[in-house]
């Protein structure tokens, strides 16, 4: 069965395999906060929602962040880069748009960014997504690397 809102703009929150997240969680010393969560998908056992807002609070000191691909994608990582500057790290996992704003102007030249080699596919869904993905480490001392 496909899901419909893969294809669309239905649908802005992809859920997190939870290998990938595993993974990371456990080369990065584990997470304390899921800053975009709900509570069927949250990673943490400490998370924001979109009621409990992660963009207006401080984060913790090791975040992991999958934020709503849709147009609030720029807060989040305009967020996760402030947060970085304070000493708190952030793994991201997001879409792998080079061409935008938000990746030339707060990935690009400062975080490491890790190209997912294929499609993941996400929790709830039968389908690959149809957008590569990469995984971004806002680190408190940056460092431009790319990985494959």
């Amino acid at each position: 069965m496909i899901n419909a809102a893969l294809y669309s703009s239905a649908s802005d929150d992809w859920a997190t395999p939870q290998s990938l997240f595993d993974q990371l969680s456990a080369e990065f010393g584990g997470f304390l906060l899921d800053v975009c969560a709900t509570k069927i998908n949250a990673k943490c056992e400490h998370y924001f929602t979109r009621d409990i807002d992660g963009l207006s609070r401080p984060w913790a000191k090791r975040n992991w962040m999958n934020p709503p691909y849709g147009r609030t994608i720029s807060g989040w990582i305009q967020k996760a880069d402030a947060e970085a500057r304070q000493g708190n790290l952030t793994v991201a996992l997001l879409p792998a748009r080079t061409d935008t704003r938000w990746f030339q102007d707060y990935i690009y030249r400062y975080y490491e960014a890790r190209f997912l080699r294929g499609r993941l596919k996400f929790n709830g869904s039968d389908m690959p997504a149809p957008f590569p993905s990469v995984i971004v480490v806002f680190s408190p001392v940056p460092s431009f690397r790319f990985h494959q």
